[in-house]
């Protein structure tokens, strides 16, 4: 009995450090701007525990607690799944932390070589992703092209000259999340086209706290409230929103494909080796995901 315990006990903690990296790799998704970490969350199968995760949060807890309803306080409370929440936004925060000065100095010495990796590992994602689709038929491939058309010309207009008061930090990273639950859309590069982007990515390299708790709040609204419209297209329309998804991913691949030509630092030929790198490393990690964990 002893040694199944232990075992059980290893299990455990074998998962939540597997759920601890997965969350460095979104965290890490999610700072660069051309890669979603809701791709790292679905080619890594936990995206459906993640969207309907978030989604299942009511907040109810709060209610009964203000009733003095204590029992049912922490029944809701512990309803919420913090065995993967904790080590999934501990694996987040970290990447932020960690990794926030290592793009920043690599983005300004080989922006190319950047964006090449970029290239690729959007290309993977739109490959897992398509895949995924179970049946093809007009809708899908409507919402396909709805999708390529829709990236492919977002991604060319001119970032916006905003401020960056906290209300506009707010409201900026409130949409920039929802986009990070997308499969295919770039949080960090809505936050480049809102003109937040590099100021963010600052705040964090100083850790601004106060930019970083605002941000963290429009995060948290963002997470809560577009998690249950994805729960519901992906319920209701899931091979239309799969389709939709792979083809915003392919339109964004202009953005980076254009960083690579602008440069004119790295020949087109080389630019293979780190858009190849980027495109095996999404292949490799869909390809131990847990299948099962796929399914939505």
């Amino acid at each position: 009995m002893s040694g199944f315990c232990v075992f059980s006990g290893f299990m455990r903690i074998a998962e939540t450090l597997v759920i601890f990296l997965k969350g460095i790799l979104m965290g890490a998704a999610d700072i660069l701007p051309g890669i979603s970490g809701g791709t790292i969350a679905f080619v890594t199968g936990i995206y459906e525990r993640l969207i309907f995760g978030i989604k299942n949060i009511d907040f109810a807890f709060i209610k009964f607690a203000l009733q003095g309803r204590w029992g049912k306080a922490k029944e809701n409370l512990l309803s919420i799944d913090f065995e993967f929440f904790i080590p999934l936004s501990l694996g987040i925060t970290c990447a932020f932390l960690l990794l926030s000065r290592v793009l920043h100095a690599t983005l300004q010495t080989h922006p190319a070589i950047a964006y090449a990796f970029f290239f690729g590992l959007i290309a993977g994602s739109a490959k897992v992703i398509f895949k995924s689709v179970s049946q093809h038929s007009v809708p899908s491939t409507l919402a396909f092209v709805m999708g390529f058309v829709g990236a492919f010309i977002f991604v060319s207009l001119n970032p916006l000259e905003t401020e960056h008061s906290l209300v506009v930090i707010f409201l900026a990273t409130i949409v920039a999340t929802s986009a990070m639950l997308l499969p295919g859309i770039s949080g960090a590069f809505i936050l480049l086209f809102l003109g937040q982007y590099q100021f963010m990515l600052q705040a964090l390299t100083e850790l601004n706290m106060v930019v970083i708790l605002v941000s963290s709040a429009g995060s948290l609204t963002g997470f809560i409230t577009f998690s249950r419209v994805m729960a519901y297209l992906l319920k209701k329309h899931r091979n239309a929103t799969l389709a939709a998804l792979t083809g915003l991913i392919l339109g964004s691949l202009r953005q980076p494909f254009g960083k690579i030509m602008e440069t004119h630092a790295l020949n087109p030929i080389f630019a293979l080796v780190p858009a190849v790198i980027g495109f095996a490393i999404v292949l490799f990690l869909d390809r131990f995901a847990n299948s099962k964990e796929k399914q939505y």
